[in-house]
């Protein structure tokens, strides 16, 4: 349990380090690619049976998914790049894990981010509060690519 709490802590460390308020190009959707999704890298997807839905040593349940994707359907702004073609392509969850007074640590995944895909050169992250479930903030990133011969 204690391995466990200090992984997630540092996992919660390096998400608000890299963030710190500020939009920028360096969010927590491109580290968690960068990083958790990597296969053969410490807490990568390695080892996961078929089916299941999981990032680093975290299985994510079809209800958690539903109850993600119902509140950023529920967003008119999420919607429109739905109906723009955009599609949801996973849900990650954002875990957090706090030491209480009594030294009890308590470990909850309290909001996500909803990833959308459109023609594979746009995609969008969804950070949704589960909490408070709404959709807290929506990132557009298209590509555009010219080839000259």
């Amino acid at each position: 349990m204690v391995a466990v709490a200090t992984m997630l802590g540092g996992l919660a460390l390096a998400t608000y380090a890299t963030d710190n308020g500020q939009e920028n190009n360096n969010d927590f959707a491109g580290w968690f690619n960068g990083r958790m999704m990597m296969p053969e890298t410490c807490g990568g997807p390695r080892g996961m049976m078929r089916g299941q839905r999981g990032y680093g040593f975290v299985e994510v349940s079809e209800e958690y998914e539903e109850n993600v994707i119902n509140i950023a359907k529920s967003d008119s702004d999420v919607q429109a790049l739905l109906d723009d073609g955009y599609n949801i392509t996973n849900v990650r969850p954002i875990i957090k894990a706090v030491v209480e007074a009594d030294g009890t640590v308590v470990i909850k995944a309290t909001s996500a981010i909803v990833m959308l895909e459109k023609d594979t050169i746009s995609h969008a992250s969804v950070w949704v509060d589960v909490e408070q479930a709404k959709v807290t903030r929506i990132v557009i990133l298209t590509r555009t690519v010219i080839e000259k011969s």
